[in-house]
């Protein structure tokens, strides 16, 4: 993705969102407690796919907890394909 976007960090909705022309795209996530997050919806509106809206939305979310030392349940399937393919070439670096 060749486009910086703005990510806002809603802690009182539990949400990582940006707006791109106009349309509103958002991860969710509930704090579990304990230092964890499950990170449950990323979504994306169609006239956004395609463009790694989702990755940056999902990186930027495993940067904070990373960050705040929290551990991350994926029960979104997307996140938790990111993690692995993330995992896997951290492995590989």
């Amino acid at each position: 993705m060749s486009e910086v976007l703005s990510i806002h960090h809603d802690l009182v909705g539990h949400q990582f969102e940006t707006t791109v022309d106009g349309d509103r795209a958002y991860l969710a996530y509930m704090d579990l407690g304990k230092q964890t997050l499950d990170i449950y919806r990323t979504f994306v509106p169609n006239t956004l796919r395609g463009r790694g809206i989702a990755a940056a939305l999902t990186e930027h979310a495993l940067q904070y907890a990373e960050r705040m030392d929290y551990s991350v349940i994926p029960s979104c399937s997307y996140v938790e394909r990111y993690m692995e393919h993330r995992q896997r070439h951290r492995a590989k670096g």
